[in-house]
C-alpha cells in the first residue's frame, strides 16, 4: 500500500474515535461537532473582520454615494449568506472538509485545482492582515514607549498566530467568542468618531453626489462578496464543526447577519475616510480620525486584534486543510508552513495608497475563478448527487472518483472565460457558464460517466 492510501484510509478510520482534543484536526468526517447556534454566529462574526473591506470601501469613492454604498455592501453580505448556506449544506449534514467536498466533481487528483485557488488568496490575505496587525501594535509602542520597530513587530505578531493557529478549531472557537464584543463595540466607536470628524465634509460629497445605479453598483456588490469569495468555497470546513439541527434558512440568516455588521462598519469608515482625506491605510485612517490618545490606542490595539481572529479562523485553516490533503501532513505541521508562507506576500508593498487599486484587480481576479469552482460543486451536490453522498467513495482515492474529472476543469476555464469577458462582475458572470457548461458534460461525455454514477 502506498504512502498516500495510508494516509487516505486513516483519514476514515480517525473518524470512528469520536473525540477532538486541541489542534486534533483531520479530513475524516466530523464526529464531533463543537459549535452551538451561538457560537457558530460569533464564530462568523469575529472571523470576518477584514481590513481588506477598508481599502474595497476605498477603492468605490467617487464612483458610488453614500446610500448605493450603504445598499451595495448590504446586497452583497446576503448574496455571500445564501451562498454559504447552498455550499456549506455538504460539509454540515456529512462532517466533511471542503477538499473531501470536492473529490465527487474534481476527483482526488483534479481538487488540487480549487484547492490552490483557495489557498493562495488566503496566504495573501493573511501577510496583508498580519503586516497591518504589526503596523498597528508598533503605533502603539511608539506612542507609548518610544520603540518604532515595524519589522521585528511584523516577525512577532506572525509567530504569535501561528503559535494560535496550531490548536485548532478548539481554540479558535474560544478565541472568536470571547472576541467579538469587543470587535463590535471598537467597530461602532470608530464609525461614530468618523462621521464626528468628518461630518461635514461627508455630507457634502457623499451624500449629494449622483453616484450609480447602474454596472458600477453591482461591480462594487461583487468586490465586498469577493472579500468573502474565498470563505464561500470551503464553507465546509467550518460548518462541520455547527452542531446539527439547524435548518438552511437559518443558516443563511447566521452567516449572513454575523458578516453584515463588520462589513458595513469597515466598508463604510473606509469609503467615508478615503473621501475625506484620500488615506486608504487604516493605521492612517484612525490616526487621523481619532484625537484621543487613549482611545486611539483602544482603537489600533482592536485592529491588531481583529486580525488575529480573521486570520485563525479563515486564512490558517483553508490552505492547511489544502496542504493536509496535498502532502498528506498533520494538521499542526501544516498551519506552521502556512504561516510562513505569509512571510513571502510581501504585504508591505500591499499597504500602500496606490495599492488600493490593485487589491481590487486581485480581488476581482481570484474571483473569476472562485464563481466557476463554486458553481461547480452546487450542481454537483444538488442536481448530480441529489444532495446524497457515498463517503466511502469520497475516502477510496483508488474508487471512482480516482484522478480527474475532465468535466469539472473544462466548465471552469468556462467560467473563468465568461468571467473575464465582465470583470466588474466577474463572480456573477462566470456562475451560469460554468454550471450549465458542467451538468451537460456531466450528463453526456462519456468521459466522465465513472463520476456521475
Amino acid at each position: 500500500m502506498t504512502s498516500t492510501s495510508t494516509s487516505t484510509s486513516s483519514e476514515a478510520n480517525a473518524a470512528a474515535t469520536g473525540t477532538k482534543g486541541v489542534g486534533d484536526e483531520s479530513l475524516a468526517p466530523q464526529k464531533t461537532r463543537i459549535m452551538g447556534r451561538t457560537s457558530y454566529l460569533l464564530a462568523w462574526f469575529g472571523g470576518c473582520v477584514s481590513i481588506g473591506t477598508f481599502t474595497m470601501g476605498s477603492s468605490v469613492v467617487g464612483t458610488l454615494n453614500l446610500i448605493q454604498a450603504t445598499l451595495a455592501i448590504a446586497i452583497g453580505c446576503f448574496v455571500i449568506g445564501i451562498a454559504l448556506a447552498l455550499n456549506g449544506a455538504a460539509g454540515y449534514k456529512y462532517g466533511i472538509p471542503f477538499m473531501v467536498q470536492a473529490r465527487s466533481a474534481f476527483g482526488f487528483q483534479g481538487t488540487r485545482l480549487p484547492g490552490l485557488v483557495r489557498a493562495v488568496p488566503a496566504i495573501v490575505w493573511y501577510g496583508f492582515q498580519s503586516w497591518i496587525g504589526a503596523g498597528a501594535l508598533n503605533l502603539v509602542s511608539a506612542t507609548l514607549f518610544g520603540y518604532d520597530n515595524l519589522i521585528v513587530f511584523f516577525i512577532g505578531f506572525q509567530f504569535l498566530q501561528i503559535a494560535l493557529s496550531v490548536t485548532g478549531f478548539q481554540g479558535i472557537k474560544w478565541l472568536e467568542n470571547i472576541g467579538s464584543g469587543f470587535i463590535l463595540a471598537s467597530l461602532v466607536y470608530m464609525f461614530y468618531s468618523t462621521v464626528v470628524r468628518y461630518g461635514d465634509t461627508l455630507s457634502a460629497n457623499l451624500i449629494t453626489m449622483e453616484g450609480s445605479w447602474g454596472l458600477p453598483f453591482w461591480g462594487a456588490t461583487m468586490l465586498f462578496l469577493g472579500i468573502y469569495s474565498t470563505m464561500i468555497l470551503n464553507v465546509s470546513d467550518y460548518a462541520r464543526e455547527h452542531k446539527k439541527g439547524t435548518g438552511p434558512g437559518l443558516l443563511t440568516t447566521i452567516y449572513a447577519m454575523s458578516i453584515l455588521p463588520c462589513t458595513l462598519f469597515m466598508g463604510l469608515i473606509g469609503f467615508m475616510v478615503s473621501e475625506a482625506t484620500g488615506v486608504a491605510d487604516p493605521i492612517k485612517v484612525f490616526s487621523n480620525a481619532v484625537d484621543n490618545t487613549p482611545l486611539l490606542m483602544t482603537t489600533l490595539l482592536f485592529i491588531a486584534f481583529a486580525q488575529v481572529t480573521t486570520n485563525v479562523l479563515n486564512n490558517v485553516v483553508p490552505p492547511t486543510y489544502v496542504l493536509m490533503d496535498t502532502f498528506k501532513l498533520s494538521y499542526r505541521k501544516a498551519s506552521v508552513v502556512v504561516g510562513l508562507l505569509a512571510f513571502a506576500t510581501f504585504p508591505w508593498e500591499l499597504v500602500k495608497d496606490e495599492s488600493a487599486a490593485g487589491l481590487q484587480v486581485f480581488v476581482q481576479t481570484y474571483s473569476s475563478f472562485l464563481g466557476p469552482i463554486f458553481a461547480v460543486l452546487i450542481v454537483d451536490y444538488y442536481l448530480i448527487r441529489r444532495r446524497t453522498l457515498d463517503l466511502a467513495k469520497l475516502y477510496d482515492e483508488n474508487g471512482p472518483y480516482r484522478g480527474i474529472n475532465l468535466a469539472a476543469l473544462v466548465a471552469t476555464a468556462v467560467g473563468v472565460l465568461a468571467a473575464f469577458s465582465m470583470p466588474t462582475v466577474s463572480w456573477y458572470a462566470s456562475l451560469i457558464p460554468a454550471g450549465l457548461t458542467y451538468w451537460l458534460l456531466m450528463q453526456y461525455w462519456p468521459t466522465c460517466r465513472r463520476f456521475a454514477e
